[in-house]
């Protein structure tokens, strides 16, 4: 036998504790609780005489909640109530069915919060890591409407289409970061390793090297006394690179800026914004939300920080009585285009329609960019790694050319 508390934060840690009952019964259980002697009080006022308590240690084993597996869960749960299956169990049949432990835990803990007498967005906003605002306020609506499943099935498409648009960029992005990194150890290897036997065979020459070959040799040595230097440039700058990208604004809104501008790359981030734009203004047009509140929630989700600050403009604006496309007109990061198609939205009460319609567009570029991505990429990477493997290459083969030509 096992109690449970109150408490159900997955940021409280788990105790394991055992006692008797005011039968005597030997019990044993594991609840969350802010510390020991927290839960000892909780135990003693159901009448548990704790003979030990101890915090659980995390496992190593259980893995992180991915944006995936939340999108996962809303499409799971939707599939369940719409087979009439009652919420609570809809709850435990996905956490038995769930194979990382950490979402287990999840659910579990938000089944007990509505076995308590909460409902869903409210078990569902005690877990902001995972439930954004935009999530608890659909489901927040659907329930005070009465469409939960509705709701539901429009927040799991949702979450399924944003997570597979960020999934292409990461993807788009990877290829060219793999082979940069493969190509720097290539480099370094060649350096630290296959230079340094050239560099005893051209002592015996006798002669003067190429300045060329000169150069790489120099660069070979310096590299071999003096290699932890660039790595622990390259770990600095790391640091300070994620420390600014989490803690200055400013710096954020100039890489947010710089990489709107950068060749291929800036097109791909500039269509996938203005798809999440589009995708969650519709979804939540489609919940009932107002327009003014909504934009709070649809600023967070475009990804780029150029398009938060232009939608948080929308909303000023429209807050004031302005039409959303002469708004979104107005802060001219959208194209022609995107801002048609929303007046035609506005003025036949089609807007929901519209937005996706948008967003489905700007989806299928984002696809088609990222297929073509590689093609594009491939002829650049191909000159950097020419001109870095091949450029050591010829420096090492100069003075056997030279010396060849002597004789």
């Amino acid at each position: 036998m096992a109690t449970s508390t109150t408490q159900t934060s997955l940021d409280q840690p788990t105790f394991i504790w055992e006692g008797k009952n005011k039968d005597g019964v030997k019990i044993r259980g594991e609840d969350r609780a802010l510390n020991a002697n927290m839960l000892k009080a909780t135990l003693r006022r159901k009448g548990i005489r704790i003979r030990y308590i101890k915090e659980k240690r995390k496992s190593l084993n259980k893995q992180k909640i991915k944006p995936a597996d939340i999108a996962h869960f809303a499409r799971q749960l939707t599939s369940m109530m719409r087979s009439g299956i009652p919420l609570i169990q809809s709850l435990d049949i996905i956490s038995s069915g769930h194979e990382n432990p950490s979402m287990q835990d999840l659910i579990n803990a938000i089944a007990k919060d509505i076995a308590g007498g909460s409902d869903l967005s409210g078990a569902l906003a005690k877990h902001p890591k995972y439930f954004d605002e935009l999530f608890v306020n659909l489901v927040g609506a659907g329930e005070t409407a009465g469409t939960l499943e509705d709701m539901l099935e429009k927040v799991a498409t949702y979450k399924e289409k944003t997570e597979n648009i960020k999934a292409k960029i990461k993807k788009a992005m990877m290829y060219p970061l793999m082979v940069i990194i493969a190509a720097v150890i290539v480099t370094s290897i060649m350096l630290i390793f296959v230079i340094p036997q050239f560099k005893d065979l051209f002592e015996g020459f006798g002669a003067d090297l190429p300045a060329f070959t000169q150069m790489v040799v120099d660069m070979s040595e310096w590299l071999q006394a003096k290699w932890w230097i660039p790595l622990g440039a390259i770990i600095i700058l790391g640091f300070i690179f994620g420390q600014a990208r989490q803690r200055s604004p400013k710096f954020n809104h100039f890489l947010d800026r710089l990489l709107l501008k950068v060749p291929v790359f800036g097109n791909l981030v500039n269509k996938s914004s203005i798809a999440r734009f589009a995708r969650t203004l519709a979804t939540m047009s489609a919940s009932g939300v107002p327009l003014v509140e909504s934009l709070d929630s649809v600023a967070g989700a475009t990804g780029n920080i150029v398009y938060k600050e232009a939608t948080m403009d929308i909303k000023n604006d429209t807050a004031k009585g302005v039409q959303l496309n002469v708004a979104m007109n107005t802060t001219q990061v959208f194209p022609n285009m995107v801002i048609q198609m929303t007046k035609i939205g506005e003025e036949s009460g089609r807007i929901e329609d519209m937005l996706n319609k948008v967003a489905d567009y700007f989806e299928e570029q984002v696809d088609d960019l990222v297929d073509s991505l590689s093609a594009q990429m491939e002829p650049i990477i191909m000159g950097v790694l020419g001109v870095l493997v091949g450029g050591l290459i010829v420096a090492m083969y100069l003075p056997i050319f030279k010396m060849g030509a002597a004789i």
